[in-house]
Parts: C-alpha cells; structure tokens; sequence
C-alpha cells in the first residue's frame, strides 16, 4: 500500500493532466478553426503520438497492437473529435459540467472491470465536487445544442471506459510513456481517411492556430496524458476520477487571469466543494476487520 506521501505525491503528478485540460476549451474556442473537429483531432493526437515514440523508443508487442488500437479510438481518436466538437458547439462551463461526472463514470467502470469497489468515501467525494462544479460553472448560456450535449455524454463514456481499460492493461509492465505513445498514434492514424471523407481538404491554418495545435499537442496531450496513464497505474481509478475534477476549475480561474472575470459567493462556495471533494479522495481509512472485511485491492498493482 501507498503511504500518504506516495499518495499525494501521484496526485500532483496525476493533476498536472486536467490542469492542462483545463486550457483545452479555452484555446480550441478561441484559436483553432471551427468546423474541422476531425482535422483537429488528427492535429492534437498525431504530432504528440510521434514525439512521446520518438522518446519511448518502443513499438507495440503480441496483444498491444489492437490494444492500442481499441485505447487510441477510445482515448485519443474519437474523444478528441467530440471534445472538439463540443467545445464548437456549447458553452464552456456546460461542457465542462458534463465532463464533471468522470468520478462516477470512472468508478462504475473501474467496479465491473477492476473489482475496485467504490468506497462511500469516493462516492461522497465525487457528489461534493459535482456539486461544486455546478455551483462554479453555474448553468451556462440558455442557448444549449443538443448535439454538444450528445458529443459530450459521448466523449465522458468512451474516455471513462478507456482510461479504466488502460489501468487494467497496463498492469503488464509497458510503461506510461510508450503506451501513451501508441494511443495517440493509433487514434490520429484512424480518424485521417475519416477527416478526409467527411470535412475535405485540411484547414488552412494561420499563426495564432498553428501555435494553438503546437500548444494542444505539446502540454495539453503529449504531457498530459503522460501524467494521467502515470497516475492511473498508482492510484485507484475514482480517485483519478476525482483529481479530474480540476479540468473545469482551471477553466474558471484562466477567465480569471484573462478575462479580468469576478468570483461571486456562490462560485467561491463551488471552488471549495471541488476541493474538498478532491481531498476527501485522497484521505486513507482504516480497513475493515474480521466479519465484513472488504478486499483492498492494492494500488500499485
């Protein structure tokens, strides 16, 4: 078992992933070309997949060859087309209320897929910092496109299974680095005869969206998922869930920072509801004894 150190120390490894995704909505809205959610995921996966091979310097073996196709689709391909879409399509704060449910998500499947159990601790947790979101995003723009909210629910439910499936297989001993790799290349490779069909010609790209995609790939992906595929092999999959829970906080201070935005009292009450939900996670509970005892699966499996 993981001491508290350990514990909070793979948090902040794990944190560096939404923090940075946090930026995603903020840059995708404002920077990059509307009307090009498949180019776009091509733009964000493959650069990234490329530079994290050239570092890991390790090609897929046996089984991970479609594994890492299934986990690019999942994780990488499909989730960064629909996110990008959603982003186009609805307000940030609804985008990022929806993405919030990830602990719930998470931990369901990490339940039937990992035997972990979500304890009433993670649960109480994943309710608080839900709440919170709520309370700091508020409700939006009355103007909501269904098809954002479809893109939205989709991406929560695919990522969700595949960072869950990532964590069971990544048990063999394959490291975060090149798997991460394989992912995104997997999953930019997939979408290109896709972005081709469907939207055309490539978007032609100016200055401001070129140092976007350079952004998106570099810090919000190649980094990101890094430490993200890092923390889910030491940490239980709902804690994770939960860590995730800084993506939309981070949205609301970069408006902060770059739109001179106010938090009023309720967004205040929110910010902490989200913290607290995220420390609640990371707290360690006595396990049961005798009678009624809980099989504590351990975290660094």
């Amino acid at each position: 078992m993981f001491s508290m150190e350990d514990t909070f120390r793979w948090s902040l490894v794990t944190a560096i992933a939404p923090i940075a995704w946090g930026t995603n909505y903020f840059v995708t809205h404002e920077y990059l070309p509307p009307g090009h959610p498949l180019y776009g995921a091509v733009f964000r996966a493959l650069p990234a997949g490329l530079l994290l091979l050239a570092l890991a310097r390790r090609l897929p073996r046996g089984v991970w060859w479609w594994r890492s196709l299934l986990l690019g689709i999942c994780n990488m391909g499909a989730f960064f087309a629909l996110i990008y879409l959603a982003s186009q399509l609805l307000p940030v704060s609804l985008a990022s209320t929806i993405m919030s449910a990830a602990p719930f998500t998470m931990a369901l499947f990490a339940w039937g897929l990992l035997a972990e159990r979500p304890t009433a601790q993670v649960l109480t947790g994943a309710t608080a910092g839900i709440a919170g979101v709520v309370l700091l995003l508020g409700a939006g723009s009355n103007a909501v496109d269904l098809r954002g909210v479809a893109a939205s629910a989709a991406a929560l439910t695919m990522s969700s299974c595949g960072y869950v499936l990532a964590k069971k297989w990544g048990r063999a001993g394959e490291g975060p680095l090149a798997t991460t790799s394989w992912q995104l290349i997997a999953g930019g490779v997939v979408l290109i005869p896709i972005a081709i069909g469907v939207e055309g010609a490539p978007p032609r790209l100016d200055g401001p969206a070129v140092a976007g995609f350079a952004y998106v790939g570099l810090v919000a992906t190649a980094l990101a998922f890094t430490a993200w595929f890092a923390g889910l092999r030491k940490l239980p999959a709902a804690t994770v869930g939960l860590i995730g829970l800084l993506n939309p906080v981070t949205g609301v201070l970069l408006g902060l920072l770059v739109s001179g935005d106010v938090l009023n009292l309720r967004q205040v009450g929110g910010l902490a509801l989200v913290l607290l939900g995220i420390t609640l996670s990371q707290l360690r509970v006595n396990p049961p004894t005798s009678l009624g005892r809980v099989r504590q699966l351990d975290v660094t499996e």
